[in-house]
């Protein structure tokens, strides 16, 4: 194997299982923020009415959040930072990183349809798409690797 490429497969799980610990813990920052901020349905409410009002919003957007969040705005002030610190947490864990990045980017493009932009979005879409290109290297040093080395190491141990 040639010397960069060596170096290449050597520092790819590196890197990339930094960038989704990174993004595993903006998500985990965002999340407690939420809880922190005390969240909830009236921020909701605020999001779907200004979606109505906002002539940056899509079409599309303003239906879903005129049906849906208007309709249950409790529940989605109790999910959405759950939503975030779960994501965190399973990114920071390795657990499943490609799913994970998948709804990741999914929620971050909900964010921006609905006008609500923040400096770290642009950031964490880019980590998101890392993972989700890469997710063999990116979920190289996580939790479920750890586990089935140790019960590799055990197999060869005990020979069964």
């Amino acid at each position: 194997m040639r010397t960069s490429a060596r170096w290449i497969a050597l520092a790819a799980p590196i890197a990339l299982g930094v960038a989704r610990v990174a993004l595993g813990a903006l998500w985990l920052h965002e999340g407690i923020f939420k809880y922190s901020a005390h969240f909830g349905r009236a921020d909701i409410l605020l999001i779907a009415h200004s979606a109505q009002s906002n002539t940056r919003v899509p079409e599309y957007f303003t239906a879903f959040s005129d049906s849906v969040l208007r309709a249950w705005p409790g529940l989605f002030g109790v999910t959405i930072p759950l939503l975030e610190v779960a994501l965190g947490a399973i990114l920071i864990l390795g657990l499943i990183p490609q799913p994970a990045a998948m709804v990741s980017l999914l929620t971050l493009l909900t964010y921006w349809t609905s006008d609500q932009l923040i400096s770290q979005y642009p950031v964490m879409a880019a980590l998101s798409a890392l993972i989700i290109a890469f997710p063999t290297p990116s979920g190289h040093y996580s939790i479920l690797r750890l586990r089935r080395a140790k019960v590799t190491a055990n197999v060869v141990r005990d020979g069964r």
